[in-house]
Formats: structure tokens, sequence, C-alpha cells
């Protein structure tokens, strides 16, 4: 059955749908975390490290932390394949294109692909910058998150990818909330204004949130 349904189009955007609003899920929180760098590096450094002990006793140091990790992974992977499938069976129904262009088609619809693969390549620089250390600038320093960000966003690179992730999410998630939505069946005539207006305002709210924090350190606000 699983099979059955995992070879149908309607199962693949389902998969889509339930793995793009769990990682919603913890964009809004992240965010919310994220934001926790205008009240100091006590503050900022202490949620991080507090995110390491989450469960304690009953679970172990870092377990909880890793089994979001995992979560989040299996959610990436499940979106992408599902939307490369679904994209690849897309283009085999219909090769030649339409003679014309949709013109009700917004420019997040347009540019849902590039906007995921701009996600997906920002995921591993961010990953390698901010986690591991490898392409960060000015010296990583393991349990100093709040001077590592403060580098990251000291370069104009790391501004820039940044911004241009962020920008990209915040289209992502404006037409993939409300497109979750109609997957999964919540969408009706009388609630597509109100899920068209939550997908806004959810977009923008994580848009500004995000980019709070490099606009933080270029203004010296967060120093």
């Amino acid at each position: 059955m699983a099979r059955t349904v995992w070879d149908s189009s309607v199962g693949k955007k389902t998969v889509m749908a339930v793995s793009g609003l769990t990682m919603l899920l913890y964009l809004v929180v992240h965010m919310i975390g994220n934001l926790k760098i205008f009240f100091g590096p006590g503050e900022f450094n202490h949620y991080a490290h507090w995110l390491r002990t989450v469960g304690e006793p009953f679970m172990h140091y870092e377990w909880t932390l890793w089994l979001v990790r995992v979560v989040l992974v299996v959610a990436v992977v499940a979106h992408a394949v599902s939307a490369y499938q679904l994209s690849r069976r897309d283009l085999r129904a219909r090769p030649g294109g339409y003679v014309h262009r949709k013109r009700r088609a917004s420019y997040a619809t347009r540019t849902m692909r590039w906007g995921g693969i701009i996600l997906g390549l920002f995921i591993v620089w961010h990953i390698l910058d901010l986690t591991t250390g490898t392409v960060h600038s000015g010296g990583f320093q393991p349990g100093h998150p709040y001077q590592n960000v403060v580098d990251t966003f000291s370069t104009w690179y790391g501004n820039v990818v940044y911004i241009v992730a962020m920008l990209a999410l915040g289209l992502h998630v404006r037409h993939g909330f409300w497109a979750a939505a109609q997957t999964l069946g919540v969408g009706s005539r009388t609630r597509d204004r109100a899920l068209k207006t939550a997908a806004n305002v959810l977009a923008l709210l994580l848009t500004a949130g995000f980019l709070a924090v490099p606009v933080g350190v270029m203004t010296k606000v967060v120093s």
C-alpha cells in the first residue's frame, strides 16, 4: 500500500506537503531562537547550550538535538525527491510546454524549483559555516555561537548568501504553505483568501525575522 501511494502523484504531493510543513514548523522555532541574539552573547550562547541538553536526564546529552536533525534530514530528502520526481513526471506528460504562459501563475509559483535548489545549496553552506566551521570566516569557535554568527555577517559574502537564501525562502513558503493546504484538503473556496493571507503573513514574518540577524550585525546593533 505504501508503495502504491508513493508511486501516485497524489501520494508524492502529500509527502511534499507533510515534509514541507514539518520543515516550516522547525523554521518558526529556529527563527524565534535566532532572535535571542539581540539579548546579548550570554543569552544566545546559553540558548545554544540548552538545545543540547533538552530532555535530560531522560535523554542523553545532544540526543534530542540529533533526533530533530534526523527528522529534518528525512523531511528534506523526502521533499526534494518528491519535488524532483513530480517535476520529471510533469515534463514527460508535457514535453512541448504551453504555447501561452499562464498569467495567473505568481512569481513565487514560477520560481519554486529554483528556490528549492537555492535553499538546498544554502543548507549545505549554512551547516559548513555555523555547525562544523569548515567554511567559517574569522576562526570558528566551538561553543561560542554568538561570536560565530557575528563573524559570518561581518563579511559581505556571508550577508549576500544569507539574504538571497532568505528571500528565496519567503517566496517558497508563500506558495508552499497554500499548496500544502490544498493537497491536504484544507483549502476551499471560502478558505482560500484566509489561507493565502496566512501564507503571505507567515512568509513575511519568517523573512523579516531571519534577515533581522544579519541586519543587526551590519548596523552594529549586534556586535
